[in-house]
């Protein structure tokens, strides 16, 4: 199982170090591959006085550093065509947000670039898209970097948006995405935001009391991989504090969701609609 975790945004080399540090050692030993995840520039927050992180050229390199420091490999996200390339230089993992899923130029520039680098990639499915529509964002990849298989290629369930400031997880989702040539990662921490709900509007809500049951149901419902954001301290996060998992959870966490995902695929489905569906998925 991919783990990716780590805090939303680069607030400083010092926080990612401590993070990054703190992960290696509480998941040291698991049948996990761990990957640190921070963003250089967080471009869709709610307010534009919002905390956004260092820039591409210095984020970057404090990534880097990170890696160098504590052996991990780097996710970050990629917002415009032209920041593929140098992220793909020297980051392990390029991810898409949700938000821009369907922005053909950048899917197209981000595959290329991970194929050119042997990279990594991880699209996150909209909170407007179903999950069967996720299949053409799958093949504008592979029609430009067929290379990335599903052990390159993913794509991340983060709910559906439900009226005004709420999220819903639909569960039939990650069997559908798994009719894909993509790994499937559930977004235990995004799944969980209330966008724009927080007091004036300004900032995303959450309800961290839900993490766990929607993370435990995904895996029992077919998810392969795990994402989520996590801090020393969410409530001085400077993004996405009210939904981060506390850092010193994480190992726990980790291990109770292996449990449930081992679990999962070892139990044989009863109904013959059943097991023809997870023969396609699988």
């Amino acid at each position: 199982m991919i783990v990716i975790a780590g805090p939303c945004v680069i607030e400083s080399e010092s926080l990612c170090l401590e993070v990054a540090k703190s992960l290696k050692a509480q998941l040291s030993g698991l049948p996990i591959e761990l990957i640190f995840k921070a963003s250089f520039d967080k471009a869709n927050r709610s307010a534009g006085s919002s905390f956004r992180g260092p820039g591409l050229e210095a984020g970057v390199e404090i990534l880097k550093r990170v890696r160098d420091a504590s052996g991990l490999p780097v996710l970050t996200d990629v917002h415009t065509p032209e920041q593929c390339e140098p992220v793909a230089k020297k980051i392990d993992f390029l991810q898409i947000p949700a938000f821009l899923c369907r922005q053909t130029d950048l899917v197209v520039a981000a595959a290329e670039s991970a194929a050119r680098h042997q990279r990594r990639l991880n699209i996150k499915k909209g909170q407007f898209m179903a999950p069967w529509d996720a299949k053409n964002i799958v093949d504008k990849v592979q029609a430009v970097a067929p290379t990335l298989g599903d052990d390159r290629l993913f794509i991340t369930e983060r709910g559906v948006t439900h009226g005004y400031n709420a999220l819903v997880v639909d569960m039939i989702s990650f069997m559908e995405l798994r009719k894909n040539r993509a790994g499937v990662i559930y977004d235990a921490t995004h799944s969980i935001q209330q966008p724009g709900a927080a007091s004036g509007g300004t900032t995303t809500g959450g309800k961290r009391e839900y993490l766990e049951v929607l993370a435990r149901a995904a895996f029992a419902a077919g998810a392969q991989h795990l994402f989520l954001e996590c801090h020393p301290d969410p409530k001085v996060a400077k993004s996405d504090g009210p939904n981060a998992m506390p850092l010193e959870h994480v190992g726990a966490f980790i291990r109770q969701i292996l449990s449930f995902r081992d679990l999962s695929e070892k139990l044989p489905y009863l109904l013959p609609e059943a097991r023809a569906n997870q023969s396609r998925a699988t």
